[in-house]
């Protein structure tokens, strides 16, 4: 295969992976702890709003990074207060912050910036840029993988590599440190945690807590990094991808990478192969492409529901016993 070609596919999934990975890793931490987390794609496309208008308003990256964290990490307490507080149901909670998120933001979008549901581009240097250009540019000029990892590895912003960085930290706090223990026993068992004296709602509000600032950090990443400006619906399922690559990564942080970057290669393909004449078979029809990584969602979401263990105490309100 042409070097080329391999640089620019392994760049094109990491990119398209990493909303995906800060996602699935949100809902990795509160599913963890008990808590369902369907409303994934809401604050993602909530987070990417915050980020487009404080971005395009302020003109600056850390307050639109702030921004689209806080927007999420409050639509996480809202889901903690109705679930986790009053004992509601978390599929619907979920399914409500969705619905909010999408209707929400189209009207605020059109009300205030006028522009169809659009915000302003925010400006070049709002956004998110490769973190290491002059590293990337030499690494190119090596001889036989100098393509790949010029462009595949080295040419990339902060936000792909903070996204690859935290799947082994969340594995070392979910499996190496007490709160990690305790976050996991909660999911699993929460009346021993209570029985121990810890706080089983204060586990689950801090679970839903760093959901909230990775889901944050998911959505500015498609206005700051991706497309420079916000548009309706511009999550386009990607919250759901992230729930099917969590479930067929078995709440596993490592595994859910990989399944991330399996949905990141799907997407990268079929941008690729738009227009590409198959052998034998012709130009094949651009939505039967783009179709894919989500075909390959409800095939993983139908197939392994049933059989993938969930944390035993998953979707399960807990009341403490007097």
């Amino acid at each position: 295969m042409d070097e080329a070609l391999i640089g620019s596919m392994l760049a094109s999934t990491l990119r398209v992976s990493t909303p995906l990975i800060f996602c699935a890793l949100a809902g990795l931490l509160s599913e963890r702890s008990g808590v369902v987390d369907i409303g994934l794609e809401g604050k993602m496309l909530l987070a990417a709003f915050a980020a487009g208008a404080v971005g395009a308003a302020f003109h600056s990256t850390t307050l639109a990074l702030l921004a689209a964290m806080a927007v999420a990490m409050g639509m996480s307490w809202v889901h903690g207060l109705a679930c986790v507080s009053h004992k509601g149901d978390q599929v619907v909670s979920g399914v409500a912050i969705n619905i909010i998120a999408l209707g929400l933001t189209a009207v605020l979008g059109a009300a205030w910036f006028h522009q169809g549901g659009q915000t302003p581009p925010v400006s070049p240097n709002v956004r998110i840029s490769a973190l290491m250009p002059g590293l990337a540019e030499a690494a190119r000029n090596l001889p036989v993988l100098g393509t790949v990892l010029g462009d595949g590895i080295l040419g990339h912003n902060a936000l792909v590599y903070l996204a690859l960085l935290l799947v082994p930290l969340v594995w070392w706090l979910l499996f190496r440190t007490r709160f990690g223990l305790r976050l996991r026993a909660v999911g699993e068992n929460p009346q021993m945690v209570d029985a121990a004296g810890v706080s089983v709602m204060r586990l689950r509000y801090t679970a839903l807590t760093l959901n909230g600032m990775l889901c944050g950090l998911a959505g500015s990443y498609l206005v700051l990094a991706q497309s420079a400006s916000f548009s309706q619906n511009m999550t386009a399922g990607r919250g759901f991808m992230a729930l099917a690559a969590l479930i067929f990564g078995r709440w596993h942080p490592v595994k859910a990478l990989w399944a991330c970057l399996l949905f990141g290669f799907l997407d990268a393909a079929a941008i690729r192969l738009q227009g590409v004449q198959l052998p034998g078979v012709g130009e094949v029809p651009v939505q039967i492409i783009q179709a894919l990584p989500y075909v390959l969602t409800v095939v993983l979401l139908a197939g392994l529901m049933g059989r993938a263990m969930a944390p035993k105490a998953l979707g399960v309100p807990y009341t403490k016993e007097r």
